[in-house]
Formats: structure tokens, C-alpha cells, sequence
């Protein structure tokens, strides 16, 4: 790697005490280490000739599931944080019916372990 900058009184010698000849070795792990761990490999990964086989994990879904996919990936920004406040919300909702419902079986003694 070779830097020059340009000399503010046009300094033939200042501009030479500005030269760096080092060689930077960039295939020392040590040196460079990988700055997000797995992209590396990940990158490795998408080299691979791409099949018509789908992926792993779309093996396991079933149609809906791909439609539902589909339906949030058509979804606009603003469309699609409507649908998760929705869903935080429902979160929340069954999570006080839930204490609702475990302090109605803790007054009714449904909860109680059996004695020996």
C-alpha cells in the first residue's frame, strides 16, 4: 500500500516523508479477525449453486403457513407494524386472562398438590 498526499507548499520532501510502503497481510486471522461471527460461512453457503429444491425450513410448513408468508410479505411498512401492535396486544390480553385464570384455581383449591 503506497499513500501520498498532496503537500500543502508543494514540498517535494514533505510529500516523501508521507509515503508508507508497508504490506498489510490480510489472510492472518489474528490480524483480521471476522467482525460478525458466521458470515463467513453464511457467505459460503449462498456460493453453493442454487437448486430447485426449497429451502430446509420450508419443508416443514404447511400451505397456509406459505400464505401467511406470502399475505405479511405483501404487507406495506405501516400495514405491517399495525400487524404486530395486534399482536402485542393479543399477547397481552391472553396474558391477564391467564393470571385471571390461575388466581380463579389458587381461590378454588384446583391447584393444590395432592397429599400423600
Amino acid at each position: 500500500v503506497i499513500l501520498k498526499m498532496a503537500s500543502p507548499n508543494g514540498g517535494d520532501d514533505f510529500e516523501s516523508s508521507l509515503l508508507s510502503f508497508e504490506k498489510l497481510d490480510r489472510a492472518s486471522p489474528d490480524l483480521w479477525p471476522e467482525q460478525l461471527p458466521g458470515v463467513s460461512e453464511f457467505a459460503a453457503s449462498c456460493k453453493n449453486p442454487i437448486t430447485n429444491s426449497p429451502p430446509k425450513w420450508m419443508a416443514e410448513l404447511e400451505s397456509e403457513d406459505i400464505e401467511m408468508l406470502k399475505e405479511l410479505g405483501s404487507l406495506t411498512t405501516a400495514n405491517l407494524m399495525e400487524k404486530v401492535k395486534g399482536l402485542q396486544n393479543l399477547a397481552y390480553q391472553l396474558g391477564l386472562e391467564e393470571s385471571r385464570e390461575m388466581t380463579r384455581g389458587k381461590f378454588l383449591n384446583i391447584l393444590e398438590r395432592p397429599k400423600k
